[in-house]
C-alpha cells in the first residue's frame, strides 16, 4: 500500500439483495444456512480483481443480531464469514474482517456505555480471529466514539492491520459535522494503520474527501457507493455505471488513495472496471494540508453577550407551589387565539404555559415557534415538551438549539405518542431516542457539549423536566426509567393525569427513598361521561377510576360542571404533597382550568 493500489471488493448486501434475498434478512446469518452462495460471491469478487476481500460478517455484532433473534450466535457467525472467505481466498488474497456499527446510540445520549459497545465488538472480533483474518476493515461508522471503541477492542486481542473508515455526506462532513482532516487526525490517534471513507455517498462526493484526507504517510481508503439509489419496481437500484466508478478509481490513484474498493450498489462489475484501470498502479502524491481547511467559525465576529431571560418558574421552582396549564399549538397557521389564552391564564394567575408537541401524534403548528410566541407575546413562562417521534438525534439537537436561541430554556423531554393513533397512522416514527436518551442530550448541552462529545462554543442552560405515570401497568418498569430520568439530569417531573390521591401518595412514597426534585401533579378536567370513558379506554396508559365514571355518567348534562369539581377537590387534596399541578383543561376549554385553579387561595398557598 506504501508504492501501489490495491483493490478491494464491492458490496455484498447488494449482491445477496440482487439473488433474491429480502433486505429484512440478516445477511450474517447466510453464513450458517448458505454457505456455498456466500463463498461464491467471494470467488466472484477475486475472479473480478480484487486483491482483498471482505468476510460477509457487516452486521455481525450482537446487537445487530440481536434483533434478528441470533445474538448467541455471534461468535460462530463470524468464525464461519471469515472461513468461508478464507477458503475463497487461498494464500493469494486478502481476508479483511469486516466490522459495521452497531446500529445503536451510544452514551452519554444512548443507553449503551462505551463499556457494552467495546465488549460486543469484542465478541465479533473474536469470531473473526477465529477464522484466521489478515487485517480488519471497521467501515460505515459515523460516531468517532464508536470507532476509537472499535478500533480499542482490536488492539485489545491482536495487532492484526486495522483500514478504518467513517461516513460522510453530499457537504463533506460526518452525520455529526466532523471534517475529513478532524476525522483523519482522530483515527490516526485511536490506532488505524489505513484511514479513509466509505459507503453514503458516491465517488464525486468521495473524491472530495480523499483530497481533503490526501498528504502524510497514513494510506487512505476509499469505497464509494455506486452513485445514489433509485426505486425501481420496488427494488433498490444504484445508478453510477461500471465504467464511471472506473473512472473515478483512477482519480482516487491520483491523489494517493491506496485502497479502492466499493460500498453499496457496487457489484463485480465494477470492480472489475476499477482493477482493470488502476489495479498495481503506482500511487499519486498530491499533497492537501491536513490543517488546510478553513473553519467554518473563522473569521466570525463575536457579539454581545445576550443575558438569558429571567424565569420566575425556573427562580421559584421547588420553593411555592406553581400551576402550569397546557396548551397545544393550533392546527392551522394561526396562533392569535392561543396566545390570548395564554394572556387569560398568565392573568388568572398561572405560572407556566405547557406547550406539547404535537400530542397523540395529530399535526400541529411547530411547538417551538409557538413557545416562542406565547413567551414574547403573552409575557409568561413556557415549557417546550420536545418529542423523539419525528427527529432523529441531529433533528433533536438542532431543536434544542434553535429553542435556546429563541429564550425557551425550560424543556419537558418526551419519546412521543405512536404514529398509529394520530392523523397519519401511515406515517414512520423515528424514535432514534427515548426521553432517556433525551434527556441524557440536555444535560450533555448543558455541559457545553454536543452528541458527540464534541465541545460547543458554550453550555446551554436548559432546565430540564420529564414525564412520569404513577398509573402505568407495569410500574416496575416505569420506575426503572423514572430512575433513569432522574440519573439523566432531570430537574422536576411532570406526572400523567391523575384523579385518586392514593395513587399520587403511593408513588411519592415509592420514589421518596431517591427523588427529592420537584413533582407537578397532573390535573385532567374531565367534560362528560364520554369524554372519561375515552380518556380510560382508548388513551394509552391513562386510567379513569370506576368511581369516577360512574360520577360522571350520572351527571348526565351537567358533565363539565361536575368534572371541574372532582378536578378542584383532587386539587386540594393532592397540593400539599407536591410542588405543582399540571393542568390539561380539554378540547382547550381554558375556561375549566380556570375554574379548578380558584379552589385554590392563592395567598395562603404562596
Amino acid at each position: 500500500m506504501r508504492d501501489e493500489v490495491l483493490i478491494v471488493d464491492g458490496a455484498i448486501g447488494t449482491a445477496l439483495y440482487s439473488m433474491g434475498f429480502s433486505h429484512r434478512t440478516c445477511f450474517d446469518e447466510l453464513n450458517e444456512t448458505h454457505p456455498q452462495v456466500v463463498e461464491d460471491l467471494h470467488r466472484d469478487y477475486i475472479a473480478a480483481g480484487a486483491q482483498i476481500i471482505e468476510t460477509n460478517t457487516f452486521g455481525a455484532n450482537p446487537f445487530r443480531l440481536g434483533d434478528h433473534g441470533f445474538a448467541e450466535k455471534t461468535r460462530q457467525l463470524n468464525r464461519l464469514g471469515a472461513e468461508h472467505a478464507r477458503r475463497a481466498a487461498g494464500d493469494a488474497i486478502y481476508v479483511a474482517g469486516s466490522i459495521g456499527p452497531l446500529d445503536r446510540v451510544l452514551e452519554p445520549i444512548g443507553p449503551i456505555t462505551l463499556a457494552q459497545a467495546r465488549a460486543a465488538f469484542r465478541e465479533q472480533i473474536e469470531g473473526l480471529l477465529e477464522g484466521n483474518v489478515d487485517l480488519f476493515i471497521v467501515e460505515t461508522i459515523s460516531n468517532l466514539l464508536e470507532m476509537r471503541e472499535a478500533i480499542g477492542a482490536i488492539r485489545d486481542l491482536c495487532d492484526l492491520p486495522i483500514v478504518a473508515t467513517m461516513t460522510f455526506t453530499e457537504d463533506g462532513k460526518t452525520l455529526v459535522g466532523d471534517k475529513p482532516s478532524q476525522v483523519k487526525r482522530a483515527l490516526i490517534e485511536y490506532g488505524a494503520d489505513v484511514v479513509g471513507a466509505n459507503c453514503s455517498v458516491g465517488p464525486q462526493a468521495m473524491l472530495d474527501v480523499m483530497e481533503r484526507m490526501s498528504g502524510g504517510d497514513v494510506p487512505l481508503c476509499a469505497q464509494p457507493n455506486a452513485g445514489n439509489a433509485r426505486v425501481v419496481g420496488g427494488r433498490y437500484i444504484y445508478l453510477a455505471s461500471p465504467q464511471y466508478f472506473a473512472d473515478y478509481a483512477l482519480r482516487f490513484a491520483e491523489v494517493g488513495v491506496a485502497l479502492i474498493g466499493g460500498c453499496c450498489g457496487t457489484t463485480p462489475e465494477h470492480i472489475r472496471a476499477a482493477a482493470d484501470r488502476v489495479k498495481g498502479r503506482k500511487l499519486g502524491r498530491t499533497q492537501i494540508a491536513v490543517n488546510g481547511e478553513t473553519s467554518e467559525e473563522d473569521g466570525r465576529v463575536e457579539g454581545p453577550h445576550r443575558g438569558l431571560p429571567f424565569s420566575e418558574f425556573r427562580a421559584n421552582l421547588g420553593k411555592r407551589f406553581q400551576i402550569s396549564v397546557e396548551i397545544d399549538p393550533p392546527r392551522s397557521y394561526d396562533p392569535g387565539p392561543f396566545i390570548r389564552h395564554a394572556q387569560r391564564l398568565k392573568a388568572a394567575g398561572v405560572d407556566l404555559i405547557n406547550v406539547a408537541d404535537s400530542p397523540l401524534a395529530r399535526a400541529r403548528m411547530s411547538a417551538v415557534s409557538m413557545a416562542h410566541l406565547i413567551r414574547r407575546d403573552a409575557g409568561v413562562d413556557v415549557l417546550l415538551h420536545v418529542s423523539c417521534r419525528d427527529r432523529n438525534a441531529i433533528g433533536l439537537q438542532s431543536e434544542l438549539l434553535g429553542a435556546h436561541t429563541l429564550g425557551v430554556l425550560n424543556i419537558l423531554a418526551v419519546t412521543g405518542d405512536p404514529t398509529s393513533i394520530g392523523d397519519y397512522p401511515f406515517a414512520k416514527g423515528v424514535f432514534e431516542l427515548d426521553s432517556i436518551g433525551l434527556s441524557r442530550m440536555v444535560t450533555q448541552l448543558n455541559k457545553g457539549k454536543d452528541l458527540t462529545g464534541r465541545d460547543l462554543d458554550e453550555p446551554t442552560h436548559f432546565l430540564l423536566g420529564v414525564a412520569v405515570n404513577p398509573t402505568s401497568p407495569n410500574l416496575d418498569l416505569e420506575f426503572d426509567r423514572f430512575k433513569q430520568k432522574l440519573d439523566s439530569g432531570a430537574q422536576f417531573a411532570f406526572t400523567q393525569p391523575l384523579f385518586d390521591p392514593r395513587t399520587l401518595e403511593e408513588f411519592l412514597n415509592k420514589v421518596s427513598s431517591y427523588s427529592s426534585i420537584p413533582i407537578f401533579v397532573g390535573i385532567l378536567p374531565l367534560r362528560s361521561s364520554k369524554h372519561a370513558e375515552f380518556i380510560h379506554n382508548e388513551i394509552p396508559d391513562m386510567f379513569v377510576p370506576q368511581d369516577i365514571r360512574d360520577r360522571m355518567h350520572n351527571a348526565g348534562t351537567e358533565g363539565a360542571k361536575v368534572g371541574v369539581e372532582i378536578a378542584q377537590k383532587f386539587l386540594l387534596d393532592t397540593q400539599s404533597m407536591v410542588q405543582g399541578a399540571y393542568l390539561m383543561p380539554p378540547f382547550n376549554k381554558f375556561d375549566m382550568a380556570i375554574e379548578v385553579m380558584q379552589a385554590l387561595n392563592r395567598d395562603s398557598v404562596n
